[in-house]
């Protein structure tokens, strides 16, 4: 299909135009190709290992998280340059979705790790420049069956801050790092706060204001979406696709 077509439907589908963000995370198309999309790979990062695996896969599309551009303008030298210049020679075109996929109530990081993990999604908290970021919803569970849950969720067991009651009835799912929102977790009454990763001291937070947190790890907690996005697009437009995998452990 063409990418135009394609590009035009992910930025509508994402409102890529409407969800606040980052200001260097330049949601859409950050790299064209020669206008064809035969096969869609899809990851976390766009870094230089996921792209080399793509040229090998065969993709022309590599649709990520997190795009090229977080470091700002910078010369086209060294790592900028060697990531842009495989795209560029391997023809694939390169679209990235931050906050938007985060956010995103059907395909979003967010809403299905609240599905996976078997939380009844009842509405949305956690502000960013005025909009709500993450889901909260509901649950009857102790505190070691929901880290079991997420654990078969994400493949991985989460750490586990055990601050808050031992049985949760709320929890609030931000993924990636979402540590700093414990405190909003407690003013938005949640008994526990989903997230990848946290600051040291966020473990005082926890203990202290009386919040379960699951630390699931920033990378597991956002390989969700980009592969929920994939196989929406999939069955839309009988695209072909693949899954890179490359953890970080972090």
């Amino acid at each position: 299909m063409r990418l135009d077509d394609l590009v035009a439907y992910l930025n509508e589908y994402l409102r890529v135009d409407e969800v606040e963000d980052y200001d260097r995370a330049l949601n859409g198309l950050q790299v064209e190709n020669s206008g064809e999309v035969r096969h869609a790979a899809v990851a976390v990062d766009a870094c230089q290992a996921v792209i080399d695996q793509a040229a090998q896969l065969g993709a022309d599309l590599l649709i990520v998280h997190h795009g090229l551009f977080w470091s700002g303008v910078q010369p086209v030298t060294g790592r900028a340059y060697r990531r842009l210049s495989a795209l560029v020679r391997h023809d694939i075109a390169l679209y990235s979705s931050h906050l938007p996929l985060d956010r995103h109530p059907q395909v979003g990081n967010n809403p299905v790790l609240a599905r996976l993990i078997g939380v009844e999604v009842r509405g949305w908290w956690g502000e960013f420049r005025g909009s709500p970021l993450g889901v909260w919803g509901e649950v009857d569970v102790t505190r070691e069956a929901l880290g079991e849950r997420i654990g078969a969720a994400l493949g991985a067991a989460p750490m586990v801050i055990a601050g808050g009651p031992a049985k949760i009835h709320r929890v609030g799912i931000v993924t990636g790092a979402g540590g700093s929102l414990i405190g909003a977790a407690k003013d938005a009454g949640l008994d526990a706060l989903v997230t990848g990763e946290g600051a040291h001291h966020t473990y005082h937070d926890a203990e202290e204001l009386g919040v379960n947190v699951y630390y699931g790890g920033h990378y597991r907690t956002e390989t969700v979406g980009v592969r929920a996005l994939a196989e929406h697009v999939a069955e839309r437009f009988q695209l072909p696709w693949s899954f890179i995998d490359h953890p970080t452990g972090l």
